[in-house]
């Protein structure tokens, strides 16, 4: 970290022998200190509405209905999508409340910038590069099928639009992806209320589709009898369990809805159409899938889907082919609206970490006639289109997960950090240096005066009032805090937090890994389960950090049911990362390994926290006040 006021550390604090350089923090957003926005302010609830349900309801839910009813579910896969979207439910509050106290381009990356430390953020930040490149290379080569699909095969698209292998070197070229990728980046650098309208409109087309299969397949359904419905297997066929495991796979169904927090910076009025987009988005995401699938399966056996075209084949088994035309639009215009939603966020991110100077300053360039980071965004497109020509990409697929969840996680420890130990130091340029003395002579001068009773630095660690009265262990234990000045109980509380973090880690490890002894996963168990649980149990019994109500933009959404909720957020994510798979950890340590070489190459020195001095938070006003006096 950069320099601390008052600390015996020299200036080369963030030399490689003390790593401190990968936990310097910057500013939180602040209501006092606006600067101009320099992208455009232009979006509402329904912009912000369209982009979630956009980036959300790709064309999987037209196939991920068979493929989980049929082999995992059954029935009961309305359930399935209940319970996954409660659990995503649980990030989205996270984000709803970070993204109103902190409206900055960026999502997780900045977030996790302000509250746990700059390693971090770059980790986060690289790791959703990836997944938007990749995530949009993707959707774009699922496009060319379900266009085919619509001109009556493959064999029907125009020769510049299909599909060709490349003789020598065994690549299957997809020209019509790449043609849609840099059509979406061009209509992106337009503007972002253009690119938005756009957007809704063709979701809004996805959504008609939508409400047409669930329509048509009712009507059906009730004429027939729902013959999916009445099965001697019943309801769960797999179990609970198989319901379970269907919550886990359907549960990537919902990523998209961060896509909202990334556009904060043009958000018209942050604090309040922020939580609401993201809130709104999930929601109509999740009716439209639980209606759906109830449709599907109630219209054939859960046994007898076809896994490849769940709803048209659906619909043919009761004399309704024509329905595959509804359908396929439905498809084709969701995979479009997808791949706008997946390419918008990534120039926002990449600016971000280019004005921290993590990267270079070419990508933070913003035009000044449409107030888009046209350069990123550019880049972005040319990434994504070679990538959709040249690759299939299916089977990097699962690596978009790794960096939507590890975002998911971090987000949910950045809600558990600003609640409890708030950052209390402000990074403030060396360019400040006089005023930061003269401020901080003053303190010194003022705390020897009034060298009588507490100081501030020996505030002790409160337990609430009346809470665990009827456990004297835990208040015995908890009785220890009282003797805790304000640096040793930031000190327990961070430590309290990492032990939550690892214990999920450990805990999910061990009940996901049949391979390991029994007595290896149950000692592994009780470790990870008294780690989380201890820590849930310390935080709920004191109080939050009264500063929590000074951190960034006021006035905005605030996450229900702290900390159990982000801790359960935590758990959550860490389960479903732990069973991505061993292939995907390696290809994604690859990734990750190239993004330490340049972060140690570049970003690290380039940061514009290098230099920093770290003054108190409380100081901070007074400084840039003394600051304007002296220069006026």
């Amino acid at each position: 970290m950069g320099d601390s006021v008052g600390s015996q550390s020299p200036k080369g604090s963030c030399s490689w022998g003390s790593l401190k350089f990968l936990t310097r923090r910057k500013q939180v957003d602040s209501a006092s200190r606006n600067t101009e926005p320099l992208l455009a302010k232009e979006l509402s609830v329904p912009h912000l509405i369209a982009i979630g349900v956009g980036s959300t309801i790709g064309a999987g839910v037209y196939v991920l209905v068979g493929t989980v009813a049929r082999e995992v579910a059954g029935p009961a896969l309305t359930i399935s999508f209940l319970i996954a979207g409660l659990a995503a439910a649980l990030s989205a509050f996270c984000y709803a409340e970070l993204a109103s106290r902190c409206p900055s381009a960026g999502s997780a990356y900045h977030y996790s910038y302000i509250c746990i430390g700059e390693g971090i953020a770059w980790l986060i930040g690289w790791s959703l590069i990836l997944e938007y490149t990749i995530g949009s290379a993707a959707v774009a080569r699922g496009i060319t099928p379900n266009l085919a699909e619509i001109f009556g095969g493959a064999d029907n698209l125009p020769i510049f639009l299909s599909r060709q292998r490349i003789p020598g070197i065994d690549i299957v070229a997809d020209p019509c992806a790449a043609i849609l990728v840099l059509v979406v980046t061009g209509l992106l650098c337009v503007g972002i209320k253009e690119s938005t309208m756009v957007q809704g409109v063709v979701t809004a087309v996805n959504i008609c589709a939508l409400l047409f299969v669930i329509a048509a397949g009712g009507y059906q359904g009730f004429k027939s009898g729902w013959a999916g419905y009445e099965l001697p297997s019943g309801f769960f066929p797999f179990g609970v369990n198989g319901m379970l495991a269907g919550s886990a796979t359907v549960f990537f169904a919902y990523i998209g809805f961060d896509a909202v927090a990334s556009t904060a910076e043009e958000v018209k009025n942050p604090q309040r159409d922020l939580p609401l987009g993201i809130g709104g988005a999930l929601f109509l995401c999740c009716g439209m899938y639980m209606m759906v699938s109830a449709v599907v399966v109630g219209l054939v056996p859960y046994n007898v889907i076809d896994p490849d075209t769940p709803v048209s084949s659906a619909f043919a088994k009761h004399g309704m082919k024509w329905a595959a035309y509804f359908i396929n639009a439905g498809a084709f215009t969701a995979l479009c609206s997808a791949l706008m939603g997946g390419i918008l966020p990534q120039p926002r991110i990449l600016m971000s970490m280019a004005r921290d100077g993590l990267l270079p300053p070419f990508f933070s360039d913003i035009r000044k006639q449409s107030q888009v980071p046209v350069k990123s965004t550019v880049v972005t497109g040319i990434a994504a289109a070679v990538l959709a020509f040249s690759m299939e990409v299916s089977e990097l697929a699962g690596m978009v997960s790794v960096g939507t969840l590890l975002a998911f996680t971090m987000v949910a420890i950045s809600v558990l950090i600003l609640r409890y130990i708030p950052p209390d130091e402000v990074p403030l340029p060396p360019s400040l240096m006089d005023s930061i003395a003269s401020v901080a002579k003053q303190y010194s001068l003022s705390s020897e005066d009034a060298n009588v009773g507490i100081s501030e630095n020996q505030k002790p660690l409160i337990v609430k009032q009346g809470a665990c009265i009827d456990y004297p262990l835990i208040i015995n234990c908890l009785s220890v805090g009282n003797h805790l000045n304000e640096g040793n109980r930031r000190r327990v509380v961070a430590w309290s937090i990492g032990s939550i973090s690892f214990g999920a880690v450990v805990l999910t490890y061990a009940a996901s890994d049949l391979n390991l002894l029994s007595a290896v996963r149950f000692a592994l168990c009780g470790i990870g389960g008294a780690l989380l649980l201890s820590g849930l149990v310390f935080l709920s019994c004191i109080d939050q950090d009264d500063e929590r109500h000074n951190f960034g933009h006021s006035g905005g959404f605030i996450c229900p049911f702290v900390p159990l909720l982000p801790i359960v957020c935590i758990l959550i994510n860490s389960y479903l990362l732990i069973n991505l798979g061993g292939g995907t950890w390696f290809r994604v340590s690859i990734w990750l390994a190239i993004g330490l070489l340049i972060y140690v190459f570049y970003g690290r020195t380039h940061s514009s926290l290098k230099d920093a001095i770290y003054v108190p938070a409380k100081q901070v006003d007074e400084i840039y006040q003394t600051s304007n006096s002296c220069l006026a």
